[in-house]
């Protein structure tokens, strides 16, 4: 019963996951010009931003948490969630730039969304490079926390506010119809959604495997004092 309580949401995510990759992969979708096929990775490149944008939200709440209440384990947590909110970025960069080449017909172009990707990820790089460069745990965890913050607000405004106001690419920026004036159905609806949220919970356990690694790493360095 314990074993539930603790990892049901974690099962819930593996099996969201499997279910949107199988029938995203079999199911039918609309014959759209351009897109064809490749709008099937809706549900592996779309999915990769919403997670990473859920984990480097979870990691701006820790690093305000740790600005208040000065506890190590908040700032071990918001450390793990930007190094997975790096990684799923990366993913999403990797898919989106495959998804270019079948659609734009290059592997990157000139385009708001993708060079503010780009910056996003370098800024966040810049956070763990940050990190290392201090020694005392404290000092690291305030200086990481405000800059955590600073990147954040910088990263919404790359992906989220610049392209509004600029030409795009991109579906439901810069005065391009979004997916869902595109004829996207309800099938595909029904895959999205819960990938979104498997995503979401697979990102999370893997922030959470960091964090336990790194405090466990931190107890017996402290053990060995």
């Amino acid at each position: 019963m314990e074993l539930i309580k603790n990892w049901w949401w974690k099962i819930a995510g593996v099996v969201i996951v499997l279910y949107s990759i199988i029938w995203g992969l079999r199911s039918e979708v609309p014959a759209l010009p351009i897109l064809h096929e490749s709008i099937r990775n809706l549900y592996f490149h779309v999915t990769m931003w919403f997670a990473m944008i859920s984990v480097m939200f979870f990691s701006l709440i820790y690093s305000i948490k740790f600005l208040r209440s000065n506890s190590i384990d908040d700032d071990l947590k918001a450390n793990a969630f930007a190094q997975t909110g790096i990684l799923f970025g990366s993913i999403g960069i990797l898919t989106g730039s495959l998804w270019a080449r079948f659609t734009w017909g290059a592997w990157w172009v000139i385009d708001p969304k993708l060079n503010g990707a780009a910056i996003s990820m370098l800024i966040y790089l810049a956070y763990m490079v940050l990190r290392n460069s201090l020694d005392d745990e404290e000092k690291r965890g305030r200086v990481a926390a405000v800059y955590n913050i600073f990147a954040f607000v910088i990263y919404v405004v790359l992906i989220r506010v610049l392209p509004l106001f600029t030409d795009t690419l991109h579906p439901g920026s810069g005065g391009n119809a979004g997916f869902s004036n595109l004829d996207v159905d309800d099938r595909m609806k029904w895959i999205f959604r819960p990938a979104v949220l498997g995503w979401i919970l697979i990102a999370t356990w893997i922030a959470m495997l960091i964090y336990r690694f790194d405090a466990l790493k931190r107890k017996k360095i402290i053990s060995e004092l």
